[in-house]
């Protein structure tokens, strides 16, 4: 699969942009703040909706203006997807394929799989069980449709089950009749969630650690332990012994929005126990691994996108990764660069046929 162009009008800092790519490597270079971030943004909006670094679609419109326009055409397995998003003030968000629009912004997911690696990224170490939760939800949500109608519905029963506790906590009085159905359903979604989340690290967890070691050639041995209190054999009762405890906090305590994948290595926490090279290997190698998962489920290569890597790897671990790029372990590839120079050094001397993308 890969991306053939792309169109923008009205999007962040672009008053209007045409660029047309390549199958292979693409460089976006230009100084910091001319929009090369930007860039791959808009593309993972064509791929996943939404933006990767603002959940809110209103931010991303050019100041003084009032909506923007995302068009991009895709060869996925040589047919034709041309993809657009439309976004306008007080309207809703339009996604369309071909001409036709979706009801649903979720029926578009998995459609056009796509790895981001950016600076960001440390958050997933850095931050609490939310952002880790999300990284995953929204990796099985791309290779598993069930999966995410599943997840969606689970997060809107939760959203109204809360509501309903707050409405108790205010009143002083609980509806058993009201709450017994959010509790069936939460409990039994609660189970299939947690289930699907722990057969696929079963199978995810080997791949990240083979791509540990590819790009930081240590024999630390890193892993994910998934932690859910569906773990527990008395989780449905538990679940309906909370009740109170729950009214009182106005949310609900137990479930699989509260699990975590603690990142791990040598049996140890590594957001206290790695050094800077061995987290920064870590997030990589777990990004890689979401890149095997797509080829091997999808039956094609995803697009793959790196955002200012070359400023923040030391040059030992950019090597590593640039020697699997030119492996052509990868497919349609984006790199962005405040530094050409440097970047047409490094695809020179892997003999890696570039498209160099001046921006700015």
């Amino acid at each position: 699969m890969y991306l053939k162009n792309l169109r923008l009008y009205q999007y962040k800092n672009f008053p209007e942009a045409s660029l047309e790519f390549l199958p292979g490597a693409n460089c976006l270079v230009g100084l910091n703040g001319v929009g090369k971030t930007n860039t791959l943004d808009a593309i993972h909006y064509l791929c996943l909706t939404k933006s990767a670094f603002n959940p809110i679609d209103q931010h991303q419109i050019q100041h003084g203006t009032h909506g923007f326009f995302i068009k991009g055409e895709f060869d996925r397995e040589e047919k034709l997807l041309e993809v657009s998003c439309v976004v306008e003030l007080g309207k809703k968000k339009i996604i369309t394929v071909n001409g036709s629009p979706y009801q649903k912004m979720g029926e578009h997911i998995g459609l056009l799989p796509l790895v981001l690696i950016a600076p960001g990224d440390d958050s997933l170490i850095r931050d609490g069980s939310d952002e880790r939760r999300r990284f995953f939800d929204s990796l099985l949500s791309q290779i598993d449709n069930h999966y995410f109608k599943t997840i969606v519905q689970y997060n809107q029963l939760l959203k109204n089950r809360n509501e309903l506790l707050k409405r108790f906590h205010e009143k002083g009085k609980v509806d058993d009749l009201l709450i017994s159905p959010f509790d069936r359903q939460l409990i039994n979604l609660s189970k299939i969630i947690y289930h699907r989340r722990s057969s696929f690290m079963d199978t995810f967890a080997p791949t990240l650690e083979a791509n540990y070691q590819l790009l930081s050639a240590q024999k630390e041995h890193v892993e994910i332990h998934y932690k859910s209190d569906v773990e527990d054999p008395g989780f449905s009762g538990q679940f309906v012994k909370n009740l109170s405890k729950d009214i009182l906090l106005k949310r609900t305590t137990i479930g699989v929005h509260k699990d975590d994948f603690k990142l791990m290595i040598n049996g140890y926490p590594l957001k206290k126990f790695g050094s800077q090279g061995q987290q920064k290997s870590f997030l990589i190698g777990l990004k890689l691994a979401q890149f095997e998962v797509f080829k091997e489920e999808k039956g094609f290569k995803p697009l793959l996108l790196l955002d200012d890597i070359f400023d923040k790897l030391d040059d030992e671990r950019i090597a590593a990764l640039m020697k699997l790029v030119a492996k052509g372990d990868f497919g349609q590839l984006f790199i962005t660069d405040a530094r050409p120079e440097r970047s047409e050094k490094i695809m020179e001397s892997l003999q890696i046929a570039a498209k160099f993308i001046e921006l700015g």
